[in-house]
């Protein structure tokens, strides 16, 4: 009898143990803003998606954010209850009410389904008319629930259809024809990435900034593509580049409050994309331009920790890793998975 009670007390001060270490685990992380133009302004950076690793991308964009422009940023992720990056989850979003304290919000998502709260505090954040970031599959953010067709009518598009051969055909950033003295284009050069161009027909009132030239490999330096492909949209055959799809534009929604987004959307944005400065320096300067700030002529995207993020793809993402692992100070733990060798 005295060895079950010893027994039974240590099994539960294992549990209320493991119990304590779940309730005090990390699900989100804060990066208070230093000294900088920032100070005072909230961006919460809304990480979930399967494939392009957002869980990688957007705490570092909210470590340059914060350190070298002096916003607060928050990065909300899917997790477990032990803090444990669960990207495969799209019914997990960490610290919902945060979203509400947000001055603007930038989105790296793809089919989620959040419960409730989370879509309540989404809906009151965008109703307000607070200003928005669009990451890559952010077109398609949500699925199964009221917010489905968010991408389409807040950002301007939705998901239509990869145009570029994915994992075979990168993507060359081309400045649209007048828009080179746009203020969010500030320094913002030889923009490419290796996730393909997606389709896309923004609306009338959007503002194309830059479009996607479809190049035959991965590889910076790539050749541009030519060949003869089918729109999904009215089934009418172009050659492939002519014209070539917006992969960046702005645009401002009216929200059915009667107040106004100020919406930036691109179709690039996987981590692996975002080793690009030029594209970096995008994203920061919508942050700005957003916010209606002055945007820096050269806004400084240098890392602040090392950055060696994983190529996009399905279960890719670094297992067992946890919010607390990309904390700053902190590199990934883990490899990352590596870009594929190029096809013969």
């Amino acid at each position: 009898m005295k060895i079950n009670s010893i027994t039974k007390s240590v099994s539960l001060a294992a549990l209320l143990f493991s119990t304590h270490l779940a309730a005090g685990a990390e699900r989100s992380l804060t990066f208070e803003g230093k000294a900088g133009p920032g100070k005072g302004k909230h961006i919460v950076l809304l990480a979930g998606d399967e494939e392009y690793r957002s869980e990688e991308s957007l705490p570092m964009l909210a470590k340059i954010l914060s350190e070298k422009h002096g916003f607060k940023c928050s990065v909300l992720f899917s997790v477990d209850a032990d803090g444990v990056i669960t990207p495969n989850d799209g019914t997990s979003i960490s610290n919902p009410e945060v979203i509400e304290t947000a001055d603007a919000l930038i989105l790296s998502l793809r089919f989620r389904n959040w419960p409730e709260e989370a879509l309540s505090s989404f809906e009151k954040v965008v109703d307000s008319g607070k200003p928005i970031i669009g990451l890559r599959t952010s077109t398609h953010a949500f699925n199964k629930n009221r917010l489905s067709s968010f991408g389409k009518q807040v950002l301007g598009e939705g998901w239509v259809s990869h145009w570029g051969q994915h994992k075979v055909e990168g993507t060359r950033g081309v400045v649209e024809a007048g828009a080179e003295g746009e203020s969010l284009l500030h320094g913002v050069n030889d923009v490419f990435g290796a996730t393909d161009v997606y389709e896309a027909y923004p609306p009338a009132d959007a503002k194309i900034l830059l479009r996607g030239q479809v190049v035959k490999t991965l590889a910076p330096d790539s050749e541009p593509v030519h060949r003869n492909k089918t729109r999904v949209t009215d089934k009418m055959e172009q050659d492939i580049n002519s014209p070539m799809m917006p992969i960046a534009w702005t645009r401002e929604n009216t929200t059915k409050t009667g107040n106004t987004n100020r919406v930036l959307c691109t179709t690039m944005g996987s981590a692996d994309d975002l080793l690009n400065e030029g594209l970096r320096r995008l994203v920061v300067n919508g942050v700005y331009w957003g916010l209606k700030m002055d945007v820096p002529m050269k806004a400084d995207v240098r890392f602040v920790d090392e950055y060696k993020p994983s190529f996009y793809g399905f279960n890719g993402y670094r297992k067992g890793m946890t919010v607390s692992d990309l904390g700053l100070g902190k590199a990934m733990p883990g490899e990352p998975l590596p870009q594929p060798a190029p096809k013969n």
